[in-house]
């Protein structure tokens, strides 16, 4: 399936907002690639998929996870909303005929994130949150980070992220923990000043 054509099935599968949203990460995935010598195509297929099991109902979710073999831990199973990586990395290979495992790969973490990030998981987990519809206090300065050091960029995300799941007193996934002090024990190499 060329580029175009998964675009042209995703529209009608997904919510226009959504879709939106996802051609915005495509090309923010696509810009990023460039700058670390990632392949732009697997950037663009990874960033307009990586959604498209974002607006399933929660009955189906947990239908595909069986049907698929998805193993729900219980934090999953609590927030729900966590799975769409995980199922729209199959429902990418068998709907849209990506083989790719990177490309998957990249779909199915990008919620969470994980330990040991690949360069397009990175790029995928980052454009998810800073792409030009994203308006929240912090974007522009990862905006900044994300073309200059990503891994830096990454763990601002991640700080972000867990400030927002704390406050609303949600469960905080144990990979999103993970990814974070991966990055910070063996990428990032600067010493933060408390905020």
């Amino acid at each position: 399936m060329t580029l175009e054509e998964i675009k042209e099935k995703l529209k009608k599968n997904i919510k226009p907002e959504r879709y939106i949203h996802s051609i915005n990460v495509m090309n923010t995935a696509s810009d990023l690639a460039g700058y670390y010598s990632v392949d732009k195509r697997k950037a663009e297929v990874a960033g307009i998929l990586h959604d498209c099991a974002r607006d399933l109902q929660k009955e189906n979710m947990y239908e595909l996870c069986r049907e698929f073999g998805i193993e729900i831990d219980e934090i999953k199973k609590r927030q729900p909303e966590l799975l769409h990586g995980p199922v729209g990395a199959y429902i990418a290979e068998a709907d849209y005929g990506i083989k790719d495992e990177a490309i998957l790969e990249a779909i199915r973490v990008h919620t969470t994130g994980k330990e040991n990030m690949s360069m397009l998981e990175k790029i995928i987990f980052i454009s998810d949150y800073i792409e030009p519809g994203r308006k929240f206090p912090g974007v522009n300065n990862i905006r900044e980070w994300a073309i200059k050091d990503i891994d830096r960029a990454m763990v601002f995300a991640f700080d972000s992220t867990i400030r927002y799941v704390l406050e609303k007193g949600a469960l905080l996934h144990p990979d999103t923990v993970s990814a974070r002090n991966y990055i910070i024990m063996h990428s990032v190499r600067w010493h933060r000043s408390p905020d």
